[in-house]
């Protein structure tokens, strides 16, 4: 039986009915769809809450993976601060530090999180460089590489902060008419 035919079959009895019936179904079938509607209304409520409690449970859980990684780089930075109070030898602390300098950058790689090309000598972009300081001279060029950039997964995380050089401003000649009236 087709949607059609079946409304056919339901509007031919109220129409030989007597109007009360035709308001008692019409107050049923209202009472049928503000149910329905309740139901869906909690059904909605009860996702959102559901979608709710799993990004909280998404963020706890890339937190524990990040916290995790960074509690093995804890062990061996111990291990480089025990052997830095034993050892006289410089050369051995600087090492130390220098490997775990670069497993800290590497874990944060794998993380996503890459450097902003920021060199001296290098050309100025306002999109991933931030111009703390100017100074005059060829306009644009990177004077100095204050603090490094990053990206995080493809997206800009922190601008690269630098020292720009910027052409100097030819000195605006004043006329007579910008001088004070006496």
């Amino acid at each position: 039986m087709t949607e059609e035919t079946k409304h056919k079959e339901e509007a031919a009895p109220n129409e030989a009915a007597t109007p009360e019936d035709a308001l008692a179904a019409a107050e049923a079938k209202a009472l049928d769809y503000f149910d329905q509607l309740l139901r869906l209304k909690a059904e909605f409520e009860n996702y959102r809450k559901r979608v709710e409690r799993e990004k909280i449970e998404a963020r706890k859980w890339g937190k524990e993976e990040i916290v995790l990684r960074l509690v093995s780089l804890m062990d061996v930075m111990e291990a480089a601060e025990a052997v830095a109070h034993k050892s006289v030898d410089v050369k051995s602390i600087v090492l130390g530090l220098d490997m775990l300098y670069g497993e800290f950058k590497r874990m944060l790689k794998e993380e996503g999180l890459e450097e902003v090309a920021a060199a001296v000598g290098g050309q100025y972009d306002h999109a991933v460089h931030e111009a703390v300081e100017t100074e005059d001279g060829e306009d644009g060029k990177i004077l100095a590489v204050l603090q490094k950039g990053y990206r995080f997964q493809g997206g800009l995380f922190r601008p690269a902060r630098v020292k720009i050089s910027k052409k100097k401003a030819a000195p605006v000649e004043k006329s007579q008419d910008d001088a004070p009236a006496v």
